[in-house]
């Protein structure tokens, strides 16, 4: 006889029926997000946090108390199952702050129904059989009954007090915990859900006047050349930064059974300036985060994307710097401006124009906007008129098509894939990006028919991750372990390209030190011989420095960091903190110092003070 047997569902009451339903709900979750897996800690976190919801429903319900307690179950549900797809992507325990951006959620839901499991959806069984057993009025009338027996109100004061406790006890000892993950463990993840509530930002906030480029510099050990190489060696020469959509670095020179999977890339970076040890720094904005940092070469917020935290201030910017030089500037991205708060953030950066769907129309539609091969196209039409206007461009171009999930359509494969790769996440990947680089390839191509090219900089580089190492199935564990010959790693995860083209510039040449998003500004104002004296920069300029220390947040637990040799990840602190090497840079045993560790803070804290109190912008 089934468990969900209407004779069987009357004799238990809501109380011990729903407490058991909601610990084999926080099972799943603990399953699919913690290393541990399951644990007792599970029964002294989470279970004190049902009872106080069911506690209240118990002392103060007395008509419609099945209603409350189907309505808690779902409130619950609804939370695990945000955080188990939060987690599959961002590799974080989502929050209040991220769910204020479900409405941007929902526009990348091809994304986010491709990180389902089958099994997640065993959370809501229990919703979809009650719903049909208590549409029978007899079965519900009988179950209403037994809710509403009378219940010793003594007893659920002292269960709801005690329940109350053991969720303090949870909370307040593990606040101090740096690693988000850890610390909802330890919390259980609805008093980490509720704490993160409450929770103020105790983050000190630094005078402006003491933050300097000098104090910026002495905490990342940059020491400035007297006669920095390059400088000024691309001067009056068009600038065209191009981000490519969820492209990571080991798809250079990759090859699948011989197929070279980007060949444009591959003769680029051969050709030109490239970084192979070079990293995201996004947050919860993916794409757009990215486009704040390389343009201001700030940090991201702390909570929330860069594009609704930061859009409102008067942001140095990129765009502003090569306008003060003469430059006119112009971005361009396929969707709609209002996504992520583009409309607001384009403003506060300063491009003078920008290009978005209204422009590109909606033909060839490929997820959110036209294909990458008519943003190339329409985009080197435009960039032909601005070259010839007689003064030099800042262009930034934002490819589109390869997104997660990365099923493009069939009319643009550009490569057969081996049988093993068929239906996997990591063979979608692999097809769109060969896709992306053959669009790459018509682009440069036309930029040369069309005379822009030997005028220009092009600088390359990947927005952030295209395959998040918690949302593997164990195929793509595979596949990826015999691409890079190693288990995939946090280093392969956040391991983006960085490429560098000019036509009288660049030269065949491989930088291998470690560099990340921050490091564009400071490298290309030293390309184009536009001066920082007044910009505050938290990158470095990567032709004349060759140590880095880079904060991470959000991808990684806070207090994570790359210096040049590894990746550091806190446990509670830096104590039990793990270490990653990056592969090809050095001894594997190389560990993060804790000087590092609190320089990587500071740093973090100075951007976030900088930008916080830097002026509101006019509306």
């Amino acid at each position: 006889m089934s468990f969900f047997n209407p004779a069987r569902l009357l004799r238990v009451r809501p109380f011990i029926f729903f407490t058991i339903i909601l610990l084999l709900k926080s099972a799943i979750a603990y399953f699919s997000i913690f290393d541990g897996g399951l644990s007792w800690k599970m029964l002294v976190t989470e279970l004190p946090f049902f009872w106080l919801l069911f506690c209240v429903i118990e002392m103060f319900a007395v008509k419609r108390k099945l209603g409350l307690y189907m309505t808690a179950n779902l409130f619950v549900t609804a939370i695990i199952f945000a955080v188990i797809m939060y987690y599959k992507y961002y590799g974080v325990i989502v929050t209040y702050h991220a769910l204020e951006q479900v409405n941007q959620v929902t526009a990348v839901k091809n994304s986010s129904f491709s990180l389902l499991d089958p099994y997640y959806l065993l959370i809501f069984l229990d919703i979809i059989v009650l719903g049909f057993v208590l549409f029978r009025k007899k079965t519900a009338q009988i179950w209403k009954r037994i809710a509403t027996r009378g219940v010793n109100r003594k007893a659920a004061t002292v269960l709801f007090v005690v329940s109350l406790v053991l969720c303090f006890f949870s909370i307040y000892p593990n606040r101090a915990s740096m690693n988000e993950i850890v610390k909802a463990e330890d919390m259980g993840i609805l008093n980490y859900e509720v704490y993160s509530l409450f929770a103020k930002n105790n983050e000190e906030i630094i005078d402006p006047q003491e933050i300097t480029q000098d104090a910026i510099d002495r905490l990342k050990n940059v020491q400035e050349p007297a006669a920095p190489q390059y400088w000024n060696a691309a001067q009056g020469k068009n600038l065209i930064i191009l981000q490519l959509e969820s492209f990571q670095n080991f798809l250079i020179d990759l090859k699948i059974d011989g197929q070279e999977i980007t060949p444009n890339l591959n003769k680029l970076a051969h050709d030109n300036f490239y970084f192979p040890h070079f990293f995201q720094q996004v947050g919860e904005g993916n794409t757009s985060d990215a486009e704040f940092v390389v343009n201001t070469s700030f940090y991201i917020p702390p909570q929330g994307p860069a594009t609704m935290m930061y859009a409102n201030k008067e942001l140095p910017s990129l765009p502003k710097l090569m306008a003060s030089q003469g430059y006119q500037t112009a971005t361009f991205h396929t969707d709609v401006i209002e996504f992520w708060n583009r409309n607001n953030l384009y403003k506060a950066l300063g491009f003078e124009h920008y290009y978005d769907q209204s422009f590109f129309g909606t033909d060839d539609t490929i997820f959110f906007g036209s294909s990458d091969e008519v943003l190339y196209s329409k985009t080197a039409e435009e960039l032909e008129r601005m070259n010839d206007s007689g003064k030099p461009f800042y262009s930034q171009v934002i490819s589109m098509t390869a997104h997660h999930p990365f099923t493009i359509p069939e009319r643009k494969y550009k490569m057969t894939l081996p049988e093993r790769y068929e239906g996997t996440l990591v063979g979608d990947y692999i097809r769109a990006q060969n896709y992306a680089d053959y669009a790459v390839g018509l682009f440069i191509d036309d930029l040369k028919k069309r005379g822009v090219w030997d005028n220009s900089v092009l600088v390359v580089y990947g927005d952030h991750m295209g395959l998040p190492m918690y949302s593997l199935h164990h195929d793509d564990k595979d596949l990826m372990q015999e691409i890079y010959g190693h288990e995939y790693s946090y280093a392969d995860m956040m391991n983006i390209p960085l490429i560098i083209a000019s036509p009288g510039v660049t030269k065949p040449e491989v930088f291998n030190q470690t560099g990340a998003q921050s490091d564009i500004l400071p490298t290309v104002a030293n390309l184009t011989g536009a001066p920082l004296a007044d910009h505050i920069h938290f990158g470095q300029d990567l032709l004349n420095q060759t140590s880095n220390l880079l904060p991470q947040r959000y991808y990684l637990p806070s207090g994570s960091l790359i210096n040049d040799q590894s990746i550091f990840l806190p446990g509670e602190g830096f104590e039990d903190g793990s270490n990653y090497p990056v592969p090809g840079l050095g001894d594997p045993a190389s560990k993060a110092t804790r000087d590092q560790f609190d320089r990587a803070l500071k740093l973090l804290n100075m951007s976030d003070s900088y930008v916080i109190q830097l002026p509101d912008r006019k509306q």
